[in-house]
């Protein structure tokens, strides 16, 4: 039988390979259609709302925009559509693969609520499709035609998402899950928004009749939307390999920050791109923000890890701690693994657990099972090499006591 733990990691891998590359993909094509809307020409004269010529890999690209729709069909149409699409479907299937299945790991923090992972699950579900109810119904409505007022409601709700989350989730979950809310309202925008409209216009044209233009301002401005939504989205998504933006009491509001960030890096390019000078404040802001963000990640941690260090076991858990093998793996975990992951870690230079784990209780070992057993057991990850020398009999202990557990 093979080893599932090894196979749901790589496949995990995958996905998320996947997923980063349908990200590039459609994020690039994003910025550069953005900036080149923003850099056009518009003082030609001729049928085209604007155009410009651009030089890359060797030859010369004469770029024309048509506010509506050419006066004919072209004969060869390219769509933009697919690596949005792409995108929010590897993203939800490794959503589904780290925070579902790996739900009892990930997703759940009993210290915040005492919920079952089905239940988690459902709320994770329901994140992903609140934001685009919330923010498609402001869109059209009276909030909609103030681009401003829209905004700030719309940070608002962020906010108050990213809060209600880490009382629910663990803090990447949390993290994550605002990547992910944001992430949707994005794909929506195209799937529900952009692309309709466009076929609207290629129908009329079609069919002799004369575009209505306010489809294409609505897709345009729904782009714009995701234009300035896209880097906090990113950084949401990265945050889970850093526990100092995830696992602090304060995460919540560093998200929050993040969106601020967000707008202003897009405001110095988008005015650079349109060719209205280069607003450098932009960068003073962001530099203090981040700031804000740094000393944000470590006020008020000092007692982070000095609560009760035991407490009542899951059945996953107990699962675990039950199982043949476990005395001599506990015993290898605190010997080779807990003097960086403590709650006061031992090595120098660390002020707290490396990623956020902590591995000195029987619970701590057993609930990180699954990652004692693939970064120390099967592979050479952990402990660094310079820190331990962990013996192979060592690592063939956590295997064993892993596998008796599970039953592969």
């Amino acid at each position: 039988m093979y080893d599932l733990a090894v196979m749901w990691d790589w496949i995990g891998f995958a996905v998320r390979w996947l997923h980063v590359i349908t990200a590039m993909a459609w994020i690039g094509s994003s910025f550069y259609f953005i900036a080149l809307d923003l850099g056009l020409n518009r003082n030609i004269k001729g049928p085209a709302d604007g155009e410009e010529w651009q030089v890359h890999g060797g030859g010369f690209y004469h770029i024309q925009k048509y506010l509506v729709a050419p006066e004919a069909m072209p004969d060869h149409l390219t769509w933009f559509k697919w690596e949005s699409y792409s995108t929010w479907l590897s993203g939800a299937a490794l959503l589904m693969i780290v925070y579902w299945v790996g739900g009892e790991l990930y997703l759940l923090d009993p210290s915040r609520a005492d919920i079952t992972l089905w239940q988690g699950i459902a709320i994770s579900a329901a994140t992903i499709a609140v934001g685009w109810l919330l923010y498609d119904g402001l869109c059209k409505s009276a909030v909609g035609e103030r681009p401003t007022l829209m905004m700030l409601v719309l940070f608002a709700i962020i906010v108050a998402m990213s809060w209600g989350l880490n009382q629910v989730f663990t803090g990447r979950a949390a993290l994550l899950h605002l990547g992910a809310f944001t992430a949707t309202i994005m794909t929506a925008n195209v799937f529900f928004i952009i692309m309709p409209n466009q076929r609207i216009v290629v129908a009329d044209l079609k069919a002799g009749r004369t575009p209505d233009p306010k489809y294409g301002k609505i897709a345009k401005l729904r782009s714009t939307h995701n234009n300035y939504l896209t880097l906090p989205v990113i950084f949401l998504m990265l945050s889970n390999h850093y526990p100092l933006a995830f696992a602090t009491d304060h995460a919540w509001i560093i998200a929050a920050l993040v969106f601020l960030m967000g707008v202003t890096i897009r405001h110095f390019f988008n005015t650079m791109h349109a060719r209205k000078g280069r607003p450098h404040w932009t960068w003073g802001a962001t530099a203090l923000l981040f700031i804000a963000i740094m000393w944000l990640s470590t006020a008020n941690m000092g007692d982070r890890y000095d609560e009760a260090a035991e407490r009542d076991l899951t059945p996953i858990e107990t699962q675990f701690v039950q199982a043949l093998g476990f005395e001599d793996a506990y015993d290898t975990v605190l010997g080779n693994c807990s003097m960086c992951h403590a709650r006061e870690p031992a090595w120098q230079g660390l002020a707290w657990p490396p990623k956020g784990i902590v591995l000195e209780t029987q619970s701590d070992v057993a609930r990180h099972a699954r990652l004692i057993y693939l970064q120390a057991g099967i592979s050479h990850a952990m402990p660094p090499p310079n820190a331990i020398d962990m013996q192979p009999e060592a690592r063939a202990a956590i295997v064993a006591w892993y596998r008796a557990a599970t039953g592969s």
